[in-house]
């Protein structure tokens, strides 16, 4: 691709815009620059884009979206999250991986989840199409590397249920496979014990309900933490359940939690199969439940890509990275 040149300005010139715009020292100019890989130079309304012509022009489109949000100071979240929006607007609106081909159009997830985050959405095409498979299925499998919205979305979604009496409880399952599944030497209860495997969901409820709701719902059992070693024999009903982390589960510790799930439940199970904590002779039941339940009517699968990394962008490039090194130490 050649490289191009492009003059943008915005006129009349409003410097408190330009401001929110451009960020302290030039700091959201710098994340345009880093993300779409172009140079960017200004002179007080005008600015200069440099680089290859599909990613200039994109810039200028990012420049000119940004401008229009302007007149509120940007944060450098919103501005790396306009930025994955940015990187995926030109994607068709069907999104198909081999298994399964959902059109996004007249989707049935609400206009908006019930959460504190009221502009919470689906940022990208995988992440909406997960969205509508948490609402369409009674159990959703997310597969994906760090970053891409797996447990967020899915905590988002349970707490939409909750507040739309749609569930009555919230379970939360982790596998502790740092401790061995034997968490009996930690210090404290049982609720002590797991809290640091558990940690990530809290955080997203935290942000997705308040500090204070959250603590509430603990108290009266609405919400809970339920380690994956102790799910045996239990059937749950009328609940909405995330198993996190299940690429440390083992076949029969998957079998084993989806045969938990009761009358008006829904389950969604989340991993990442890149990285895998069991012993290297053991398998993963997220990778082998990928077999056995494929075409399983009621059973949805999203597999998400490095594209749909949702946190800083420089992990995306990093996922990538080790996704080329991989692919070049597996070559003989």
């Amino acid at each position: 691709m050649k490289s191009a040149s492009l003059e943008i300005s915005f006129t009349p010139a409003d410097n408190q815009r330009l401001a929110n715009l451009c960020g302290s020292l030039d700091e959201n100019l710098k994340q345009v620059e880093n993300v779409l890989d172009v140079e960017i130079s200004r002179r007080g309304e005008h600015f200069s884009l440099s680089g290859r012509s599909d990613q200039t022009k994109l810039a200028a489109k990012v420049l000119r979206d940004f401008y229009n949000q302007s007149k509120q100071h940007l944060s450098l979240e919103q501005i790396q999250l306009g930025l994955v929006e940015a990187l995926n607007s030109g994607k068709p609106t069907t999104v198909g991986d081999g298994d399964i081909n959902i059109s996004l159009v007249n989707s049935p997830v609400p206009a908006s989840l019930m959460t504190r985050r009221s502009n919470l959405h689906g940022r990208t095409p995988r992440q909406i199409q997960y969205l509508q498979q948490i609402q369409d299925h009674d159990i959703t499998f997310a597969i994906g590397p760090a970053g891409t919205g797996k447990t967020y979305l899915a905590v988002a979604s349970a707490v939409d249920a909750l507040e739309r009496g749609l569930v009555s409880r919230l379970i939360l399952v982790r596998p502790a496979v740092e401790a061995g599944e034997r968490l009996g030497f930690l210090p404290g209860d049982l609720t002590q014990k797991v809290d640091p495997y558990l940690r990530p969901l809290y955080d997203a409820l935290y942000d997705l309900m308040g500090f204070d709701k959250t603590s509430k719902q603990f108290e009266r059992n609405t919400i809970e933490i339920a380690p994956l070693a102790f799910m045996r024999g239990r059937t749950l009903n009328q609940s909405f359940i995330i198993l996190d982390e299940a690429q440390n589960t083992t076949p029969e510790q998957m079998k084993m939690f989806l045969t938990r799930i009761g009358m008006g439940s829904k389950a969604v199970i989340t991993g990442d199969i890149t990285q895998i904590d069991l012993p290297k002779h053991q398998k993963s039941g997220l990778v082998d439940v990928q077999d056995v339940l494929t075409n399983i009517r009621g059973i949805a699968f999203t597999r998400f890509k490095s594209d749909d990394v949702v946190r800083h962008p420089l992990v995306q490039r990093i996922i990538n990275a080790y996704e080329q090194h991989d692919r070049r130490t597996a070559e003989p």
